[in-house]
C-alpha cells in the first residue's frame, strides 16, 4: 500500500517504514504527526483519488531528527565585468518515518484557533446635521465641470463667465 501526501507544501510518494526528509516541522523529535492531506492511495490494483483529498484518509508518521541539509552554492557571475555573488545555505529539514496508512475511518484534525478579543462596545455615533440649503446647492455646482457652470452662468446672464475659474462661477451662481 502507498499513498501521495501533501506534506509541509511538498508531494510525497510514501509506504509503510519509509523514512523522508521534509521541510522542518513545527513538532519536537520523537513525536507523532498525522498528515490528512492525502491525495491518492494505491493498494495493489485498487487506486483511490481525491478531489482534491480523500476524506477520512490519513498517514502517520513520527520525527525522528531534526537537521540541515547539504549546502547548496548559490554563484553568479557576469562575464568581462568583474562580477561575482557567492552565497549559499543549508536547508532546514525533519527526517520523519511512515508508521501507518489509513485509508478510511481517520477523524480530521482541527486546527486550534486563538480566540479574539471581544472588542468593547462602540459609542454610539454622532447624528448627521442637516446641511443648510445653499451648503446642499454649492455641493451639488462643485460636482458639475467647470463647462456646465459655464452654460449655467450664460443662461442667468453673468457677464465675464467666459474668464472665470470653477471658484468664481460658483461664487457667481450661488
Amino acid at each position: 500500500m502507498y499513498a501521495i501526501v501533501e506534506i509541509a507544501g511538498q508531494q510525497f510518494k510514501v509506504v509503510k517504514d519509509q523514512k523522508v526528509f521534509v521541510h522542518r516541522l513545527a513538532t519536537e523529535e520523537g513525536k507523532a504527526v498525522s498528515f490528512d492531506n492525502v491525495l491518492l492511495i494505491g493498494d495493489g490494483n485498487n487506486i483511490t483519488v481525491g478531489a482534491p483529498a480523500i476524506d477520512g484518509a490519513q498517514v502517520g508518521a513520527k520525527v525522528l531528527k531534526h537537521l540541515k541539509g547539504d549546502k547548496v552554492i548559490v554563484f553568479k557571475k557576469k562575464r568581462r565585468k568583474g562580477y561575482r555573488k557567492k552565497n549559499g545555505h543549508r536547508q532546514a529539514l525533519s527526517e520523519i518515518i511512515i508508521e501507518s496508512i489509513v485509508a478510511s475511518g481517520a477523524k480530521k484534525a482541527i486546527p486550534v484557533k486563538a480566540e479574539k478579543a471581544v472588542p468593547a462596545k462602540e459609542a454610539p455615533k454622532a447624528e448627521a446635521k442637516p446641511v443648510a440649503k445653499k451648503e446642499k446647492e454649492t455641493q451639488d455646482l462643485n460636482s458639475l465641470t467647470v463647462a456646465e457652470l459655464r452654460e449655467m452662468a450664460k443662461a442667468k446672464e453673468i457677464s465675464g463667465y467666459s474668464s472665470m475659474k470653477k471658484a468664481d462661477l460658483i461664487a457667481a451662481l450661488s
